[in-house]
């Protein structure tokens, strides 16, 4: 080589191995070089023995996909853009036209517009159930049921279902099972192990986006098995479709794992904290947050999570999310001004970052046989002091008188 810009993408060195620091190395590539023609031809791009092509896999990803799969206690995962795709990458790799897939009513809302929108293109029926009552799921699964979605708690609603019923319904049938486990973030309970060994769902997915991300500025998901079987269908759709992440984003989550169990209690005891006083103000109807008693599904939390329900949150896991459902005599507009009026409380959808969220929602769209006719707001609440807090809910609560 004689002219140095070729020297320059040519050159020969290589550093040293044997470099070792606190977080995993970043290696970007979509073209992978081999040695030679038999390397490229025996690389089997299905398991992480060696590295074909950037889509499936640099050893950056591989070793977050192995970190949650450790957490999820599950056998493998696989990435995907966001926590939606999780999802709707489960359905594409498991139902053909003339399959039937059941959702429970207080799912992630995108995920049930899926099924009524690309899903029935597809030729792929779906039900939705009652995530409380096991009984109505067992009474839909029909012959054409090929997967069953769980999820806890519901979305924004928070009402903690019966999971451990809910998967055993789908095992005596022999319906795969798929949680939504972005609550939980793995650390809440284990997905794969509700009513003992084994005795849970096939499958846990997660927005990476929340809690393991923790920036607010991150978008993945994860899909997480124990089947080796089951992994290879997911895998083989997962190449043919084309999915990918942006390794600094694989870095970002890398970086926030280990801070994720302190910062998840940390958004637990906050929120617990805020319930509790938010709860037991007169301008609200109704508090709806797993650990408190009197909030739908809180012995199926406390049984399954390990918690007292105590507000100090000394026990058991429960996250940073809670909704309230405010008095009927509060309008619309003055639940709407309540929440224009918060500073801390920044309006905007997601959750698991360290700036606190308020969303108001028209429930009556989103769910069958809503009981309440107050507005509902859920919050979501950050790393800030709770003091703080506290002091910028009081204030916004002028807004209602």
């Amino acid at each position: 080589m004689t002219d140095p810009v070729t020297h320059l993408i040519h050159h020969p060195y290589t550093p040293p191995p044997g470099f070792a620091a606190p977080q995993p190395g970043v290696f970007k590539a979509s073209t992978v070089i081999f040695a030679n023609v038999a390397a490229m031809r025996a690389r089997d791009w299905k398991t992480k023995a060696g590295y074909t092509y950037g889509l499936h896999g640099t050893p950056t990803t591989f070793v977050l996909e192995e970190r949650i799969a450790a957490l999820e206690g599950g056998h493998h995962c696989i990435l995907v853009p966001s926590g939606l795709a999780a999802i709707t990458h489960v359905n594409m790799a498991l139902l053909r036209a003339g399959d039937e897939v059941l959702i429970p009513d207080n799912a992630y809302g995108p995920g049930k517009a899926l099924a009524e929108g690309e899903l029935a293109a597809w030729g792929i029926s779906h039900q939705v159930y009652d995530a409380m009552d096991p009984a109505d799921l067992a009474a839909r699964i029909g012959p054409q049921t090929r997967l069953v979605w769980l999820e806890a708690p519901g979305s924004v609603s928070m009402e903690f279902p019966p999971l451990v019923q809910l998967a055993q319904v789908c095992r005596e049938r022999g319906v795969t099972s798929a949680l939504d486990n972005t609550w939980g973030a793995g650390l809440a309970f284990n997905g794969f192990d509700l009513g003992g060994p084994g005795a849970g769902a096939d499958i846990v997915v997660q927005a990476l986006t929340k809690y393991p991300s923790g920036g607010g500025d991150v978008l993945m998901g994860s899909i997480v098995s124990r089947d080796d079987a089951l992994h290879l269908k997911l895998k083989l759709c997962h190449m043919r479709v084309g999915w990918g992440v942006g390794v600094n984003d694989v870095e970002a989550v890398l970086r926030s794992l280990p801070s994720m169990a302190l910062r998840y209690r940390a958004h637990d005891q906050a929120a617990r904290a805020l319930a509790g006083w938010l709860g037991g103000r007169p301008e609200v109807a109704q508090l709806l947050h797993p650990a408190f008693a009197g909030s739908p599904g809180h012995a199926h939390w406390q049984a399954l999570c390990g918690g007292d329900g105590q507000a100090d949150g000394a026990r058991g896991s429960a996250a940073g999310l809670f909704s309230v459902v405010f008095q009927e005599r509060h309008t619309p507009a003055q639940v709407d001004a309540f929440c224009d009026r918060l500073r801390l409380f920044k309006l905007g959808y997601s959750w698991g970052g360290p700036i606190s969220l308020v969303v108001p929602y028209e429930m009556a769209a989103m769910r069958r046989n809503w009981p309440h006719k107050g507005t509902l707001v859920r919050f979501s609440v950050g790393l800030e002091a709770v003091q703080d807090l506290r002091a910028d809910l009081e204030q916004a609560l002028q807004a209602l008188a």
